[in-house]
């Protein structure tokens, strides 16, 4: 029990290192009160040296095999402010570990599974993030355009109205409106900078708002008036999808618990009585036992996820 504790607090505190050297967060000081470099600077520690080469070996890896546009478009559109190879490094140390703390508690075998399954839980957590970011975007976007309504009505051009939107709306409405202000500053058209937000954050909606802002450019009319009329459809489709998500929690928390509970009450054991499961990493019939468990499990996930996911 004190092996498989201290490397939980091993665990624990390698990750916090982790997120420490690689967490990007915005500057708390402006870039012109910020204090300038000075010669006499210590030098970079061992760690950021080996960081610094790592991540540049495998940035060259991915320039050269052309994964590296497909891992930043995935960080990008979750939000996450860290580079393709930041994120890699990040993965394989907390697989690592993983493998690591497995090995310790249950073999080299779940050592193994888990060093295994680290990428994908990296995966699943930035489709997570992704999803999240882009259900955030969704409930943001009527009080979006009765924003830009009323920016427009109050006499602002279409696009001081989305720089003005994008200052007092929250994020990540706000990051998304700023990057199309930027575009358009350094020439790019409003129309196709808007459609590639919607492509960006899957908004179906936004979309719309995109072909009506586009129609208005062309043949001219009342923009205020269409985006309000578009703005109390988006809220009555919210609002009938908020009804279906509070009928359907139930049927999804059973889900959890039903998925959680085989993880769970496996891993309890180990951690408690290791003899108890050690049976099932020590034969072949116990390895076909777990394989038709895990097939079970995911089958029944799959299931149950169809079962309460609507579509609108």
């Amino acid at each position: 029990m004190t092996v498989v504790l201290g490397a939980l607090l091993c665990l624990l505190a390698f990750l916090l290192l982790l997120f420490i050297t690689f967490s990007s967060s915005t500057p708390r000081l402006p870039v012109d009160r910020r204090r300038p470099p000075r010669l006499d600077d210590a030098p970079p520690s061992v760690l950021s040296r080996v960081t610094g080469i790592t991540t540049t070996a495998i940035t060259d890896t991915l320039n050269r095999h052309g994964w590296t546009r497909s891992i930043a478009e995935a960080l990008d559109r979750a939000g996450m402010r860290m580079s393709p190879a930041d994120f890699l490094v990040l993965v394989a140390a907390s697989g690592l570990v993983a493998g690591l703390l497995g090995g310790l508690v249950g073999g080299p075998v779940l050592g193994v599974l888990a060093l295994v399954f680290a990428p994908m839980g990296a995966k699943l957590f930035l489709s997570f993030a992704v999803g999240r970011r882009q259900r955030v975007f969704a409930d943001q976007l009527d009080d979006t355009l009765q924003l830009l309504a009323g920016s427009l009505r109050a006499g602002h051009s279409l696009l001081r109205a989305v720089d003005a939107v994008s200052r007092e709306a929250q994020a990540p409405t706000s990051e998304e409106l700023a990057r199309v202000v930027n575009q358009t500053r350094l020439g790019r058209d409003l129309n196709t900078a808007l459609e590639e937000t919607a492509e960006r954050m899957s908004n179906e909606d936004f979309s719309w708002v995109s072909q009506a802002i586009g129609i208005h450019r062309e043949v001219g009319g009342d923009l205020a008036e269409v985006l309000d009329q578009v703005g109390a459809t988006i809220r009555e489709r919210n609002q009938i999808r908020r009804q279906v998500k509070a009928l359907s929690a139930e049927g999804k928390m059973s889900a959890y618990i039903l998925i959680a509970l085989p993880i769970i009450v496996p891993g309890i054991m180990t951690v408690m009585n290791p003899a108890f499961i050690q049976p099932l990493f020590e034969s072949i019939i116990g390895y076909g036992i777990l394989f038709l468990a895990f097939s079970m499990l995911t089958v029944g996930a799959l299931w149950m996820r169809k079962i309460v996911s609507f579509k609108f």
